[in-house]
Parts: C-alpha cells; structure tokens; sequence
C-alpha cells in the first residue's frame, strides 16, 4: 500500500515540468510561512487586532479558483500577449546577451520599468483595477495579502505592458522568468510586523512603503508602485513615505466584508457592467471602462483626485479615512466642497 503510494507520488513529481516544480516548492513554502505569521500574530494581540484567520481561508479559496480558471485555455487577451511578445522578439532592434551579467542587469530595471506601469496602471485604469482591486479587498495588512490575486487577469491582459521588452531584445521566456523572480520578492513586504528599514527607505520597495501602498487613507492612495524598487516612483512622482504619526486603515476605501471568495472577485465587473449599461453614450461607456475608479461623466464620483478634496473641506487636510456617508452619497457637503472637488456629489462610487 505505501508503495504504491509513493510510486503515485514519484510518477507525479517527474511528471512536472521545471516551472511547475518551482511554483510547488516556492507555493507550499509561502503558504506554510503565511499560517506561521498567522499564529504568530494570534499570539501577540496586544495593541494589536486579532488576526483574520476567516480572510485566510478565503484566500486560499480564491486560489483555488485561480487553479481552476488557469486550467481554461488562454483569453483573447492574455492569449495575443504572448505571441505578441513573440513577434516583438523576431522583430527585436537588437540581441540583449543573456549569457553576460549586464544582460541580467538591464532585464532587472526593464522589468522594474514596466512592472511600475503595469502597476500604475492597474490603480488609475478601472478595467485593470477591476482585476487588481482583488490584492487590495484584505481588510488586514499581513502575508495572505500577497496571494489575494485576481482570476481575472487573463482578461484584463495586464502581461501585454511586458511584450514591448522583447522588442527590446530581451526573448520572451526570460522576460517571464524575470516577471515571476519580481513578484516572488514581494511576497515579504507584505507585513506590518517589519518596522521601517532606515536608509533602505525609498531605495527598495520594503514593507514600510507597501503599507502606503495598500493604504485606505486619501493621503497614501495610488502611490509606490515599484516592485523591487521605488527608482520609478521617485522619478515619476509617486513615492509617499510612511508617517509615523499616520494610523493606516487597510483594504479599499469602501471596505469589503464578505467572505465569499467569487464575489469578491468579480463584483467590480458587476459594477462596470451595471455602468456601461446605463452609459448614455459610447464615450461614457468607454470612460466608466478606462478612466479612473470612481470616474463619473457627470463629474459626481469620487476618484482619489475627489476623495482629497472632500476630506480637505471635511477636516481641512487632504487626509484621513472617508467617512462611510460620504462614500455612500448621503452626506450633503457645502458648496465650498462641490466647487474644490469639481462639483463631486457622491453618486456613483465603485469601489477603491
């Protein structure tokens, strides 16, 4: 009997490829560090909230969905990105030696460039957020956090921002390879039991600037995109530092408290939907698609442009938590607001 069931288990190994391998090893030992900070945090509850062991389980059911959707033939989308990469390759202004460490050094900060962008992206373009907005729906800010990812990437197409480095030079296996070592990195930052790490600060992307990150404050909203590294938000304006005296309150502005795993995937596509429907044009209907969460045609949402002003008439700094009324449009503001927030009266509000 044991035999045969590790003769089962051998004929399985050998029969994984390299890749599958890797994501076995590294995905078991993710998970295992993930349950140990769980308890670790159980153990240590003063000043601080018990750990969400309910939002555990339901990420690892929305991982079990994203097995099940990676076992369905690529998209249209996902599925053009990689022949595009492909034909970029074939097409590529020039060879980038692998063989040569400076070749490894130009993919990194390549990667990294378009990773930011990809990133950025996914915050300020509602298609993109309406996948992406699945990593942030975590109420608390800890391991499980890194593997809350969308079943719905394939549809989005987010890989399409990497096929411009093959044209690049670089061939499309190692663009992907580089892809997978980013986002391993990040899986660390993604914890409040780390304190700030001094002059690493605004160098690497550390867990300090990934709490802004994942921040509900209006303050800290759509900034340190980097993953390995903050050079691009630095250069392009989007580096926040934390604030000691700064409390931060995880997840979306407008939190998530369900625990179903489906829902909580796709009920920003429910909410595109219901707008595009309504939409009572094609350029409408294209801005609730493409602009910013929160965009309204009226100018009556709450992007995180509105957000700030709001909460600067509110409390007189661009700052804080929004207040649920405000989010849920039953908080009649004075007409200083609606003029420093471009007339935003709260009607349409898609969750941020």
């Amino acid at each position: 009997m044991l035999d045969t069931i590790f003769q089962s288990l051998t004929t399985f190994w050998q029969n994984l490829d390299a890749t599958r391998m890797l994501m076995l090893v590294l995905g078991g030992l993710a998970v295992s560090i993930t349950a140990l900070e769980g308890v670790a945090i159980a153990r240590r509850l003063k000043n601080r909230e018990a750990y969400d062991w309910g939002a555990f389980w339901t990420t690892v059911r929305i991982n079990g969905w994203r097995l099940v959707v990676e076992a369905i033939p690529m998209g249209a989308v996902l599925g053009a990105s990689l022949p595009l990469g492909a034909w970029m390759y074939e097409h590529r202004v020039w060879t980038v030696p692998m063989d040569a460490w400076w070749g490894w050094v130009a993919m990194f900060f390549t990667t990294e460039f378009f990773y930011y962008w990809m990133h950025r992206a996914g915050h300020r373009i509602r298609w993109y957020w309406a996948s992406h907005q699945v990593h942030h729906s975590g109420n608390q800010y800890n391991l499980a956090a890194a593997f809350r990812q969308s079943i719905t990437g394939k549809i989005t197409g987010g890989f399409v921002f990497f096929a411009p480095q093959c044209l690049l030079g670089f061939p499309p296996e190692v663009v992907l390879f580089s892809y997978a070592m980013n986002l391993v990195y990040q899986f660390w930052i993604h914890t409040d039991l780390v304190p700030k790490l001094g002059w690493l600060e605004g160098i690497l992307n550390t867990p300090s600037a990934h709490r802004v990150h994942h921040a509900a404050n209006v303050e800290y909203l759509d900034a340190n995109y980097g993953g390995t590294i903050l050079l691009f938000d630095r250069l392009f304006g989007t580096y926040v530092p934390e604030k000691d005296n700064v409390t931060i309150r995880y997840g979306l502005v407008k939190q998530v408290t369900t625990y179903n795993a489906l829902k909580i995937c796709l009920h920003e596509w429910g909410s595109i939907a219901r707008d595009v429907l309504r939409a009572r044009s094609l350029k409408d209907a294209l801005g609730y698609m493409f602009m910013p969460p929160g965009w309204a045609p009226d100018g009556k949402g709450l992007t995180t442009e509105q957000l700030r002003a709001h909460m600067k008439v509110l409390t007189g700094s661009a700052s804080g938590v929004p207040p649920e009324a405000l989010l849920d449009g039953k908080m009649p503001l004075p007409a200083m607001a609606q003029n420093q927030a471009d007339g935003v009266s709260p009607s349409h509000v898609p969750a941020r």
